[in-house]
This record gives structure tokens, C-alpha cells and sequence, in this order.
């Protein structure tokens, strides 16, 4: 069977990546620490006031056999954006980027011309559990915004707490061409086990086939000290169920999962739970499906 050739300005990924199995890490961060542009890192998290680069990852990668991961934007900045596909170009482990731009601003156009010319630029996050506004999603601007990536076959990260999920499904039924991805599971409150309505939103959120789920985050949301893998078993059982196996990827959140536990004892919450498998749904959600979603606009 005949490969394509690459188009122009494209990178080619080597085909053994497709023939064989492949391992992705579907989100972690970099950053070179500093207070000012990271208040949110406060004094119970002192693990992550440090400067976080590839070379550490890749460390972390290697000790659990993984190829790659997907760097996701920590900072609302362009010049965050920029940096990351810096690394990107420096490290080929790092195989795509979520950066940011500015989804409400007049220019947000050429924004998504010059970074899109970028083949490891594959998609776009905002911080919307940050807003101070619960219907940010539903402003006239952001969504011209959203309306906008498609064009330039760019996927969407949802980063929400519970109660934006009502908000989301309206999103996604609004844009059912665009990929959109779930960050972290939208962040139930794993702590004190609360199910409802997370459990009941994130099911109707999954209805739309143009949304998938990361199986990241979760230590965050639990006993940080104390939490143990039983904890997660009724969250990873629903999104399970809603999602299916097509529309799932592991995730570690990099180094932000550390205030909580070790690279390889937090991806494992996720690899041991889905032991009860068959081989071929464990490869899809371990990162065949990450690559479909972020990478496969990338030809060979």
C-alpha cells in the first residue's frame, strides 16, 4: 500500500509510529518558574516552584515506555505559545502542541494563520474555569473564536470545573465539526466522592461524537496525601461508559500531578484500571486515540 507524500511545510512522522503501537502522554506542561506569572502555584504546592523542561519529562516518559506527549499551555500568553513550539522543534519526543491565543480578540485570525503554519501546533486551550464569568463560553467573541479552528483543522481543550458542563454541551451541539477534548475529566470533586450532577452532565456532554475525554488530572482532585486507586474507580467507570473506547487518552498532567504522586504512580491509576481490557482497546486509550485527535492532520 502507497504512503502519501508529506504536504509542504509539513512534518513527516516516522510510519513505524502508525504500524506499531504507539504511546502518548496526551497532557503535561512546561515552565520556567517564576511567582509573578504563576500566582496560582501557592505555598501547598511548593513541589512546583521549580522550572519544569523536556529533559525532565522525557525521563519520565522513558520509565514508563511512552513515545511522545502533548504539551499543553500553562500561561494566557503568545509568548508562551511561541516557547513551547520552540521546545517542540527542539525535542521530537514533544509531538504536538495546545497553545494559546486570544479566542476574543479582532486579530484572532492571524493569530491562527501564523501559528497554524506550524505543524506541531494542534490546538488551541483557554482557561475558562478561570474566568470570573460562568457564561464565558457563551460570549458572541469567544465563539467567533471557536468558529474560527476548524479552518485551520485546530482541536479545542475544555478546561472546566462541573458546573461548566451544561454550558459545554450547549458549545459543542453549537460547533458539531470542531474536536473538542474534555481536560481532566472536568475536575468532579473526587475528594469527597460527590458523583451529582458531574456524573449525570458529563454523560450528556459525551452524547456529541466531536468530543473526547482525557483521563488526567484526577490526583488533584482527590486526597492529595491519602487518595488511593480505589478512589477513582466510580469516575473512570462513568467516563467509561459515556465516552466509550474511542474517545479516551491518558494524561499525566505533568508536573502539576506531582503535588500528589509520582509520574509513574499516577499514569498507572489509569493503566491499571483499564487491565480489565482487551489489548486493543488499552492501545486506543494509551495512544492511538490521542494521535487520531491531535495528530492525524499530519500526513505521511
Amino acid at each position: 500500500m502507497g504512503v502519501s507524500p508529506p504536504k509542504t511545510g509539513q512534518a513527516i512522522i516516522p510510519l513505524k509510529l502508525i504500524l506499531f503501537m504507539i504511546k502518548l502522554d496526551a497532557h503535561q506542561h512546561f515552565w520556567l518558574y517564576n511567582p509573578d506569572e504563576y500566582a496560582w502555584i501557592g505555598e501547598n504546592m511548593k513541589v512546583l516552584q521549580n522550572d519544569f523542561l523536556p529533559m525532565q519529562l522525557q525521563k519520565e516518559l522513558d520509565s514508563m515506555s511512552f513515545d511522545g506527549s502533548i504539551v499543553v499551555q500553562a500561561r494566557q500568553t503568545l509568548e508562551e505559545t511561541e516557547w513551547l513550539l520552540k521546545l517542540a522543534s527542539e525535542y521530537d519526543f514533544i509531538k504536538g502542541v495546545v497553545g494559546w491565543v486570544d479566542l476574543c480578540s479582532d486579530d484572532i485570525e492571524n493569530q491562527l494563520k501564523k501559528y497554524s503554519d506550524n505543524p506541531k501546533f494542534v490546538g488551541v486551550r483557554h482557561v475558562v474555569h478561570d474566568e470570573p464569568d460562568d457564561y464565558f463560553m457563551a460570549r458572541a467573541d469567544f465563539q467567533h473564536g471557536i468558529s474560527l479552528l476548524e479552518k485551520y483543522n485546530l482541536t479545542y481543550d475544555l478546561l472546566l470545573f462541573p458546573k461548566h458542563l451544561p454550558l459545554a454541551t450547549e458549545l459543542v451541539r453549537k460547533f458539531p465539526n470542531q474536536r473538542f477534548i474534555l481536560d481532566h475529566i472536568a475536575k468532579p470533586l473526587i475528594k469527597g466522592q460527590v458523583k451529582e450532577p458531574w456524573a449525570s452532565e458529563i454523560t450528556k456532554l459525551a452524547q456529541w461524537p466531536n468530543v473526547y475525554c482525557k483521563l488526567s488530572g484526577m490526583v488533584t482532585e482527590a486526597d492529595w496525601q491519602n487518595w488511593k486507586a480505589p478512589d477513582f474507580a466510580y469516575y473512570l467507570e462513568t467516563v467509561y461508559q459515556a465516552f466509550g473506547s474511542n474517545r479516551l487518552m491518558i494524561g499525566s498532567d505533568w508536573p502539576v500531578c506531582t503535588v500528589a504522586g509520582g509520574y509513574q504512580q499516577v499514569m498507572c491509576v489509569v493503566t491499571d484500571f483499564i487491565k480489565q481490557f482487551d489489548d486493543d482497546v488499552q492501545k486506543k486509550i494509551l495512544g492511538m486515540n490521542c494521535y487520531r485527535f491531535y495528530l492525524s492532520k499530519i500526513q505521511y
